[in-house]
């Protein structure tokens, strides 16, 4: 593991939850693998309280699990775990739309279409990696034009559980390509103010990306 600098004492805590998160969502940190707070913190240069808080904080957003004599351990992909999010942010985000639609349909329109325009430019100049912020900013404008801070707070939530997942799978062309699709699909139909095909386009969606992090973690992963 790479060593982390920190300057400032008093940005520890959130250095280190940060980096470790991003080691997990990366990759970097594989599944099934044992984390050693001692080792960490000896690794990254740190105490080993900010480490231990850090876990703390991981294992509530679901990257990793205390196991009892064993310690922490990152989480596997779980193809349950995977359609059940899928499922849930269908509705939630179905109902963000609604909301948003009634309440800010012209600014609604004119910020995704300005999303998908920077995501499409990102890719043609073979920036993929950018795709995983587009595409969580994408449906966060969603969200904040709904007027709901509960519904922004339970899509957020869903998405973070859902990223250890997307991260890797969406780092392909063609996966981020069909993404963009999708999202091209929910705008037209949101520009029809089409409610019934809002819901499909969603759901249109979040099948495809199930379809891909499945295909992605299961190519070499066996299902459990």
């Amino acid at each position: 593991m790479r060593r982390l600098v920190i300057r400032t004492s008093s940005t520890i805590r959130k250095r280190v939850y940060n980096f470790l998160r991003e080691q997990l969502l990366s990759g970097e940190i594989q599944p099934h693998q044992h984390l050693i707070e001692a080792k960490i913190a000896r690794d990254i240069g740190t105490s080993r309280t900010p480490v231990r808080e850090a876990f703390h904080s991981l294992e509530l957003e679901g990257l990793i699990e205390s196991i009892p004599r064993v310690g922490y351990v990152v989480k596997p992909i779980n193809e349950k775990e995977v359609g059940e999010i899928c499922e849930i942010r269908a509705a939630i985000e179905g109902l963000g739309t609604r909301w948003a639609m009634a309440k800010a349909h012209g600014k609604l329109v004119a910020e995704l279409k300005k999303n998908i325009a920077a995501s499409e430019e990102k890719v043609s100049k073979g920036d993929v990696r950018s795709f995983v912020d587009m595409d969580a900013k994408f449906h966060e404008i969603i969200s904040k034009f709904s007027g709901s801070q509960r519904l922004v707070e339970l899509a957020q939530g869903l998405r973070r559980h859902m990223l250890r997942y997307r991260v890797q799978s969406i780092y392909s062309v063609d996966n981020v390509l069909r993404a963009i699709e999708g999202h091209k699909g929910i705008l037209g139909a949101i520009e029809k103010r089409d409610l019934d095909q809002v819901n499909r386009a969603i759901g249109y969606h979040l099948e495809q990306s199930k379809k891909d992090i499945l295909r992605y973690a299961f190519k070499e992963t066996p299902k459990k």
